[in-house]
Formats: C-alpha cells, structure tokens, sequence
C-alpha cells in the first residue's frame, strides 16, 4: 500500500477527469501544491499570463483567547489569568482573520489550459470577481474521488496512523511536495518547497522527507560511507 501518489498517477487522474473545469482543478492542485480552499478561492486577475505566475491567498481563521478582567492572553487550559490570578468563568474570544498571500510559477501548459477555460466561459462571477470555480469544497473532493476512482487508483495509506484514505485534493499536494523532494531534498530545496507550499514551520515540510524515503535512505548511505572510511 502506497503513501502517496507518482506523477504518472497524477497523470491518469487528470486524463479521466470528463469535463475540463475538472481536468484543471486536478492540475493546479497537483501542479501548483495548493490546498483546495487556495485553489477554489484563484480569481481570473490572480492569474499573471504574461509572466506566467498565480498569487494564491490563504485566508486562515484565528481565535484569541483573553482575561474579562485584565485583557491578557490566555491559552485554551487556563483556569486562572497568569498575569491578574482572576478566575475565569468564560474567556473573551477574538476571532481575526489572517492573509497571506504568495506568488506560483505556472509552466506553458497550464498557462495554455487556463485560457483555454476562460475563453470557453468557465470562470463564473461571485461577490463582484470572476472565479475560476463555482464549486463548494465537498464538491471539489468528490469530483477527486470520482476521478480517482474512474482511473482504477488505489487508496493511499497513512504512514503515521495507518488508515487507509481515498484519493482526495489533499493527496494531491502530498504528491507535488513528495515529487519535489525526491528531486531535490538539499536544504535550498526544502526552504523553496516550503515558500512554495506556504507552510509556516520548515518541520511540517521536513515530513515529506521521511514520507518519500529521502530521510532513510540518507541515514542508511552515510552508514556504509562512514564504513567504506574506517575501513
């Protein structure tokens, strides 16, 4: 049972994608790394053609907890304010929200197939912009697993719990981040892969390493290097 899925896998789901919204959902979600939310949310005038780039927003929810009393900082756990001892029945909580914004590379052939759907009119106006999809997020992972099941691929394994999971617009990313590493997993690869996916800790892209067998198969080489040495 596999973790992840290879490039030419990627490549059957998207070949068996019927309409071309679906085809091209699949491709920017492999092609660009992003996670569906980021994909769902590109407008038409997030798209660079002239050189070739696509900024996508992650729009992240935030809540703050904090004391009635003195206004300070509390974590989830905290039964008495740190800072004024006040007990506390109830928390205030803030909601913000946080952008962030980052800007993709988009090869010729994406380039291609974005005006390709644009021309035809498949971008749709929401809220006063042109999105590129008028999809809901479950949508978007049913048409995955419809896709995935038409291409005859099979469930991915989680390597930390075990469960076996369908293919989903998630695995997609997992696959982009995998396919890079295993091409270049020195650290500048794993600094731009980590741009690239918009992650906030360097330790949440390092997994990628210990999922494509990069991690071990490192470790085991300067085992027998460090043999050939003393030998």
């Amino acid at each position: 049972m596999k973790a992840y899925l290879e490039p030419e896998e990627v490549e059957r789901l998207e070949q068996s994608a019927e309409y071309l919204r679906d085809r091209l959902l699949i491709r920017l979600l492999f092609h660009l790394g992003c996670r569906v939310s980021e994909a769902l949310g590109i407008k038409v005038s997030d798209i660079d053609f002239k050189q070739g780039l696509v900024t996508i927003q992650h729009l992240k929810q935030r809540i703050k907890l904090s004391c009635p009393k003195c206004s300070a900082r509390l974590g989830k756990g905290h039964k008495f304010c740190p800072v004024c001892g006040h007990k506390v029945e109830k928390a205030v909580a803030d909601e913000k929200e946080h952008r962030k914004f980052r800007n993709i590379p988009l090869e010729t052939n994406t380039l291609g197939m974005l005006r390709e759907y644009i021309k035809r009119g498949g971008a749709s106006f929401k809220k006063g912009n042109q999105h590129l999809f008028n999809l809901t997020r479950h949508r978007a992972w049913q048409i995955v697993k419809e896709c995935a099941e038409r291409a005859r691929l099979p469930g991915l394994i989680n390597p930390e719990s075990g469960k076996v999971h369908n293919v989903s617009p998630h695995k997609l990313r997992d696959a982009f981040a995998v396919h890079a590493v295993k091409l270049d997993d020195s650290g500048d690869g794993i600094r731009l892969l980590q741009e690239h996916l918009g992650h906030q800790s360097i330790t949440t892209t390092m997994k990628y390493r210990k999922v494509s067998g990069e991690e071990q198969k490192e470790w085991y080489e300067k085992l027998w290097q460090g043999g050939k040495q003393n030998g």
